[in-house]
């Protein structure tokens, strides 16, 4: 299965962090052979030693990529992952928008993580307002030991600046672990641009220590834990993108790894709710 949008017709996407070991050209070959037909690309680290894959404008990496995704009925949907914090320079991060942008990439993926709250909205809108120079919209993300924890807090940021490009990223695990309810998605439906689907099972963890460790190692594939992934879509409705991302753990064979979140988040997306 090539490029193919789920039985439902609808596009689903898949985060290089799915498979983060996986160099782009090798990532996109193995979404495509699980059925998906959008990736993410990791282009900027998330945290400090984190993987990440350059792929400057002009770059015969970029190049190859290109002519890859042209031939698998792919597109890049989105560019991780920017954090918000202090010492955030948008100038800086220019060549990243420019190579996303030559990717055909829509979307670039932040979380805010300043304390000083003027410095952190200023700091948006300006890299809100770099990212439309090239096309791209800017989605924040929720993560409960970032400042911006919670749902509600994307929303209260994107209202501040009010840039047409800034939108909430919904990620399944940051969404409902830090008090993130279908109550108040609804309220809110039309600030979220892009859903991530994974899933959870037991209690919610306490601390910042373990919250990034499930966030980064204990994800399940959608349906497979206790998360209500079907009420949150039936909810959302359809604009927004829908993309997987569930870290590979231990030995399990990347290609079979990418097939189980497809056809989960399949089902999640052609079940009735």
């Amino acid at each position: 299965m090539v490029g193919s949008p789920s039985k439902a017709g609808r596009p689903i996407g898949v985060a290089h962090f799915s498979a983060i070991s996986l160099p782009p050209s090798d990532f996109a070959r193995a979404a495509a052979a699980a059925g998906f037909s959008r990736i993410g690309l990791r282009l900027h680290p998330a945290f400090p030693g984190a993987p990440y894959y350059a792929l400057p404008v002009g770059s015969s990496a970029a190049k190859e990529l290109k002519a890859l995704l042209n031939g698998e009925a792919l597109e890049v949907f989105d560019i991780e992952f920017f954090v918000i914090d202090p010492s955030f320079d948008a100038s800086l991060l220019e060549p990243i928008l420019a190579a996303a942008a030559n990717l055909g990439a829509k979307r670039l993926s932040v979380c805010g993580d300043d304390p000083e709250q003027d410095r952190l909205q200023s700091n948006f809108a300006e890299f809100c307002r770099l990212a439309s120079q090239y096309g791209l919209a800017v989605d924040i993300e929720n993560m409960g030991w970032r400042t911006v924890k919670t749902f509600d807090d994307c929303v209260k940021l994107i209202n501040m600046i009010s840039a047409p490009n800034a939108g909430a990223l919904v990620d399944a695990v940051h969404f409902f672990r830090n008090g993130g309810t279908l109550k108040s998605l609804s309220a809110e439906p039309e600030k979220v641009s892009h859903v991530q689907l994974c899933d959870v099972a037991g209690p919610a963890p306490a601390t910042a220590e373990a919250m990034i460790a499930e966030a980064r190692s204990q994800r399940l594939a959608p349906g497979e834990g206790q998360l209500p992934l079907g009420e949150l879509m039936t909810v959302v409705g359809e604009r927004a993108l829908v993309s997987v991302e569930v870290p590979l753990a231990g030995s399990t064979d990347v290609g079979e790894h990418l097939k189980r979140l497809f056809q989960g988040a399949s089902r999640i997306l052609t079940q009735d709710h």
